[in-house]
This record gives C-alpha cells, structure tokens and sequence, in this order.
C-alpha cells in the first residue's frame, strides 16, 4: 500500500463503479454518474491508501478518523484480485493499527454484498441494518472468527 494521491481519484472512482455495479444494480440503485461522483466528493488522499499488486492499481481502502473511532471506507479491490486473499492481508494491516491504538472501526455494506463476510471473519459484527445498508462494527482487539481461525489451521 502506498498513501493515496489527489491524482488518484478518477481512478478508484472507475474502480468503485466496477466493483459496486453488481450490487447496485440487484438493488436497483445503479448509477454510474452518481457512483462515481459519491467517490469524488467524499474523496480525502489523505486517509486513503492506494493498494498494489505486482507494482499496479488494484485497489483502495479509506480509514476515516470519527469521533468514536475510525470509519473503514471505499475499500475496492480489482475484481481479478479478489478471493485471493489480498483483502485480508489488507484488513489485518489496518486492524492491527486500530487495535495498537485501541479504536473501534465501523463501516457499512450493502445488503447481499459477498464483501460482508470478509469483514465479519475478521471480527466485524452487525450493528444495525436497513433495506439497503448492513452497517458494521469492530471493537479493539476483534480477532477473526473461530471458523475462519479453524479453515486458516487446516
């Protein structure tokens, strides 16, 4: 991971439009001008980090200071990279800072989203859901589910 770059912007906007589509759309809340531009003014390089693989773009992941800890956002991974186990990698990385520091991380997933069982083997647990949104959270110290401990030992 390297810190992100304002110049980087359009690029995790495309990628969130990519990877978010197919969620979106089962919702029927695809747009891919409003997808794009969500990136775009909620943008910050500086709580952003832009992830590589092999030395190119794959993806990104934001995490947010808040009043009661962090917010984990726009985490994209390229779809060729996912179920590889980078976003874990990622995860551990960033978890094991806010754990040193002794902060909670919330995020938010959309409903039926595959992404939502990264998180809850990495320790997140549902806190409150709507008919779009499942949002997250992660005490300090939240370590991987005993399943997800048991499938790594095998």
């Amino acid at each position: 991971m390297r810190p992100a770059r304002p110049a980087d912007v359009e690029a995790i906007a495309e990628l969130r439009a990519v990877v978010m589509r197919p969620d979106l759309e089962r919702l029927g809340r695809y747009d891919g001008h409003r997808v794009r531009q969500r990136l775009r003014d909620g943008f910050s390089a500086r709580h952003t980090s832009v992830i590589t693989a092999a030395g190119a773009f794959a993806g990104s992941v934001t995490l947010r200071p808040s009043e009661t800890g962090h917010w984990l956002e726009h985490f994209y991974l390229a779809p060729a990279l996912q179920g590889r186990g980078l976003g874990s990698a990622v995860l551990r990385t960033l978890l094991s800072g806010t754990d040193a520091s002794g902060h909670l991380v919330r995020l938010n997933v959309l409903q039926g989203s595959p992404a939502r069982h990264l998180y809850e083997r990495h320790g997140f647990t549902v806190e409150t859901q709507d008919a779009i949104d499942i949002f997250m959270l992660r005490p300090p110290g939240a370590g991987p589910r005993a399943s997800a401990l048991t499938a790594t030992l095998r």
